[in-house]
């Protein structure tokens, strides 16, 4: 699997969101995406999974145009920050809901969604409701949701952003977890830089429609424009008060 952008560029009512953004995503690859908001990371994002159309430049996967293929075609699963699952279906339903569209037999998806319910600690709450849960839990329903269906790139919006400290950490460890047991690829989008270094195995820095895309994460932290040195300088000085 390879995912790739050309030259996208893209304009609303005249100003320039994204400026000759170019990107490659490889195989088994998680890329952070960091930036501010109104940096231009979401329409990047819509743009990749068919939501949005570019001004210019071609999205490929696996050296294919998908420019103009819907949604429903590319294979591209997008999460948001909110969980949106469907209110009238139950946990259990929630998760084999892409299953049931791909006609996959009732008896493997009943298998695999039990199987992902045990990895996503849930198997208690299969026939819960989205309004009997938690945020965090939501957020794992939603997760398993996209990855069960085994997308070949997985687009994430700050999915974290909205839960409190210690449950954005169990879910940066489960994304971990299951993004490598199902070998999925993604770009995960993110204004935290702790949460950026993290997640990535690459890390790309978007800025006013400019976006830059970091050989390794040394080069990252060494960059005085990341943001790296300001938050060690940050937390030194917090030590100096202790």
């Amino acid at each position: 699997m390879r995912l790739e952008l050309k030259n996208i560029s893209k304009s609303f009512q005249q100003k320039p969101v994204l400026s000759s953004v170019n990107l490659q995503l490889n195989e088994n690859q998680v890329i952070s995406v960091l930036g501010k908001s109104g940096s231009g990371k979401t329409s990047l994002l819509k743009i990749i999974a068919g939501l949005e159309k570019p001004d210019s430049g071609d999205v490929f996967l696996n050296q294919k145009s998908i420019l103009n293929k819907k949604v429903n075609q590319r294979q591209i699963v997008y999460l948001f920050q909110e969980a949106l699952l469907f209110p009238h279906l139950n946990v259990f339903d929630n998760i084999a809901f892409g299953l049931q569209a791909q006609k996959v037999e009732a008896t493997e998806i009943e298998s695999r969604v039990k199987a992902i319910l045990k990895e996503i600690a849930l198997s208690d709450h299969s026939s819960k409701f989205p309004l009997q849960l938690s945020g965090g839990e939501k957020q794992r329903v939603a997760f398993a949701r996209a990855i069960i269906i085994e997308p070949q790139v997985l687009l994430l919006d700050e999915p974290f952003g909205a839960l409190d400290v210690e449950t954005r950490e169990n879910m940066q460890k489960l994304f971990l977890k299951l993004i490598k047991q199902y070998g999925i690829s993604a770009l995960f989008v993110t204004h935290d830089l702790k949460e950026a270094l993290m997640i990535g195995d690459q890390i790309a820095k978007i800025d006013h429609g400019h976006l830059r895309t970091y050989q390794n994460k040394k080069d990252f932290i060494q960059d005085e424009k990341s943001g790296v040195k300001e938050e060690i300088d940050f937390w030194t000085k917090i030590q100096e008060f202790e």
